[in-house]
């Protein structure tokens, strides 16, 4: 939503809510917890969506179909931290062949989901870092960016006349969390909207949800300054967060090559 503002852009509609929708500049394809790979639990038993990368992509070009039909006529589960890196290739690879025979891609790289409140209150005995984020989730990040950079290297060899930029966001994102006060947040590690424990988050206590503690009901609310916060319910940014993240990304600084949004889609040079 940031990113529309910013460019005077309308918000794109969802492209499973077609009653009523309005898809002239577009579709939305996204969907929360998605993956790249096929996931092996789905929502509600596994908090992953079923509309995993692979499927997005059929919906994408069931979508192009139709369009052109109708104007002719008018995360980590119980895995390892090594079995988890062991799934990045594969998980690349069903990335680099989804993306294969586009012109303009701005990729940006994952973020530390070790900093994230869910991750924090779930895995309590993991490592942590001097920010206080879990060390060996973020290194899983970290690894996964290595190989999708690599990636994105092969990509502009096998298409040297493609637009691919490939963006640091996680860079961007840590520095949240690592000097909050300086980028104006605060409390980077604890959730604005949740209930629970030191990172006010909860499996059971969701955004939004009643719940019952010691025979009272409590309704599971935001936080007095959401836009002090970095993280809203325990996974997701707040939007002053997610303001913060793409001031600094749409400039290009944190980009290969270092090209302002408005210009990356646009180059027609190789790099």
């Amino acid at each position: 939503m940031v990113s529309a503002n910013s460019f005077g852009l309308p918000f794109l509609s969802a492209y499973l809510n077609s009653l009523g929708s309005n898809y002239t500049n577009g579709a939305n394809f996204a969907t929360a917890a998605a993956t790249i790979r096929l996931p092996t639990r789905i929502i509600p038993a596994g908090g992953f969506s079923p509309f995993y990368l692979g499927l997005q992509y059929d919906q994408f070009v069931q979508f192009k179909s139709r369009t052109l039909k109708i104007r002719k006529r008018g995360f980590f589960a119980n895995m390892s931290i090594q079995e988890v890196n062991a799934t990045v290739p594969d998980i690349i690879n069903g990335f680099s062949t989804n993306v294969r025979g586009a012109r303009s891609f701005w990729i940006y790289n994952t973020g530390p989901i070790g900093c994230l409140p869910y991750i924090l209150a779930n895995f309590q005995a993991a490592q942590r870092d001097s920010a206080g984020c879990s060390k060996p989730h973020n290194e899983v990040a970290q690894y996964f960016n290595y190989k999708l950079k690599e990636a994105v290297a092969q990509l502009r060899k096998d298409f040297p006349l493609a637009a691919i930029t490939y963006v640091d966001v996680y860079s961007v994102k840590y520095s949240l969390f690592s000097q909050p006060k300086k980028d104006g947040f605060e409390l980077s590690l604890v959730a604005c909207c949740g209930y629970g424990g030191e990172y006010n988050y909860g499996n059971d206590a969701g955004c939004g949800s009643t719940i019952t503690v010691n025979g009272s009901q409590i309704f599971v609310g935001s936080c007095e300054r959401p836009s002090l916060r970095v993280n809203w319910d325990g996974i997701h940014y707040t939007e002053a967060a997610n303001k913060f993240v793409f001031d600094q990304i749409s400039s290009g600084a944190f980009s290969d090559p270092p090209l302002p949004l408005r210009m990356a889609c646009h180059r027609n040079t190789s790099y």
